[in-house]
């Protein structure tokens, strides 16, 4: 990964996509190794967590995310889910937040030199390509590792660096907890 000290750095986190791509890795994202991480690697601005939110529910098991996030130096940006019902008559809730993404991110490329991106959805493809125009460097952190992969080529190529999630994973997750008492299993490495 090539970051400078003295670069200005944004984070972008599609907060569904990462916890997918992780879930799929067997990773649990530590948030606060994620933000000392990114602090290390230059002048971190900002760090967004975008999510969606199911607004119907008494308790939404996301909630408690966000309000750590929230009081521990991530900008939240959520919006309500928005609820349907399936072909079996489930109900299923759908949100997407790349508008939001999107344009949060042209807004910060004039002062920022590099943000990094934590999503795999191909529609950001062009919000990249305008990013880079205005002079940013655009990392993008997601996964081929996983099965299935969790991004669309067209945005790993648009890039002009991929970093696999897997690859980070010493660096900003926590240790697996794969006994019942909840205890790190000491044996367990991520590579």
């Amino acid at each position: 990964m090539a970051f400078y000290k003295d670069e200005r750095l944004a984070l972008f986190i599609d907060g569904a996509g990462l916890y997918s791509t992780a879930r799929t890795l067997g990773l649990e994202i530590d948030f606060r190794k994620l933000l000392s991480e990114f602090t290390d690697r230059g002048r971190l601005l900002r760090a967004n967590y975008y999510t969606t939110i199911v607004e119907s529910d008494e308790y939404s098991p996301v909630r408690p995310l966000v309000d750590w996030l929230a009081y521990n130096g991530f900008s939240v940006i959520s919006k309500p889910a928005r609820e349907y019902t399936d072909r079996e008559g489930r109900r299923r809730f759908r949100g997407n937040m790349n508008v939001e993404m999107s344009v949060d991110m042209l807004e910060t490329a004039p002062h920022a030199d590099h943000l990094v991106l934590f999503a795999g959805d191909g529609d950001l493809r062009q919000a990249v390509a305008a990013v880079k125009r205005r002079g940013c460097r655009v990392s993008i952190v997601s996964s081929i590792k996983g099965q299935p992969q969790t991004i669309a080529d067209e945005l790993r190529r648009e890039a002009d660096t991929f970093i696999d999630l897997a690859d980070m994973s010493k660096m900003i997750a926590r240790p697996r907890r794969d006994n019942e008492t909840g205890e790190a299993d000491q044996g367990d490495t991520y590579d």
